[in-house]
């Protein structure tokens, strides 16, 4: 039996070495993906090239970082929300434009799309530290902005933008009205497994594990979502492709003592176009959060 219990023992430490090494060379290349393959840094679409009224927006981060955004406006001046939308981890802000489209006609709102640094036409590397500060310096930018209602600012993440907006949601008990999550995970140690299977048993979110502290990004989102004091409407679709829709039901778990959380799950959604899956009942369903949320905000 020795003979043959070393060389399966090597293999399988062969096997979680070349795993470990992996994550930690390419770890940031996995989590943030500012260029997608065969595109360049820049935006292939704009705001002017789609006909919307925007504006370009350049923010200074608290570590002195140049941030690029849109504000793209439905009305000047009006009393529709305002969303802060939080990004994917791949691509840049034009590639979610026909998404923030569709925001602006269906829900009737504002929308501010963020360029995390390094995406975009934004300076810098990004990191989870960094992102952190990107968007604390787009908050801050739409609490001081006069041609908004203020007291309705809801922030929108999809993916690594949901753990984003939990992160942020965290450190501004009282400064926007909801948050929206849509196809986010628990935390990047748990799609550690999801990505490299081998690793599963030694990362993750669940308790401490041995090769956690190879994770320089860990949005560990699982772990801090219990603290959101605004309301949360989780958008899960079932045939997300990238994040077991699983992680999307842990979270909103964690959130039960808020009963101002809801949970909507689209059987026909995948990672990125739930909403474009899912058609008009997408809309409906967060309109009504909205309607009720925003209008529960301004009674009080």
């Amino acid at each position: 039996m020795g003979n043959w219990i070393k060389p399966i023992v090597y293999g399988v430490g062969g096997i979680l070495g070349t795993c470990a090494a992996l994550l930690v060379t390419f770890q940031e290349k996995l989590v943030y993906v500012p260029v997608l393959p065969g595109t360049t840094k820049g935006y292939s679409i704009t705001p002017a090239s789609l006909h919307l009224n925007y504006e370009d927006v350049w923010l200074t981060s608290a570590d002195g970082v140049r941030l690029h955004a849109w504000f793209l406006r439905r009305l000047p001046h009006c009393a529709d929300p305002t969303i802060l939308y939080f990004q994917e981890n791949a691509g840049n802000i034009g590639d979610s434009l026909g998404f923030t489209r569709s925001m602006l006609e269906n829900l009737k709102c504002n929308v501010f799309m963020l360029s995390y640094r390094g995406y975009g036409a934004s300076d810098g590397y990004p990191s989870q530290a960094g992102i952190i500060r990107d968007s604390q310096a787009a908050l801050e930018h739409l609490l001081q902005r006069t041609d908004i209602d203020r007291s309705k600012i809801v922030v929108f993440g999809r993916s690594l933008g949901g753990a984003v907006g939990v992160a942020l949601a965290k450190n501004n008990p009282e400064k926007f009205s909801a948050l929206i999550l849509e196809n986010t995970f628990t935390s990047v140690l748990d799609m550690a497994g999801v990505v490299l299977p081998p690793l599963k048993r030694f990362i993750g979110s669940n308790d401490p594990r041995i090769l956690n502290f190879l994770v320089r990004s860990p949005w560990n989102t699982i772990d801090i979502i219990d603290q959101i004091k605004q309301p949360i409407l989780f958008i899960s679709g079932s045939r997300d492709e990238l994040v077991p829709p699983a992680h999307m039901r842990m979270l909103y778990e964690k959130t039960k003592h808020n009963r101002r959380c809801m949970f909507e799950e689209f059987p026909k959604g995948t990672h990125m176009n739930t909403w474009y899956m899912a058609g008009e009942r997408y809309w409906q369903v967060m309109q009504h959060f909205l309607e009720k949320e925003l209008s529960s905000s301004e009674s009080k």
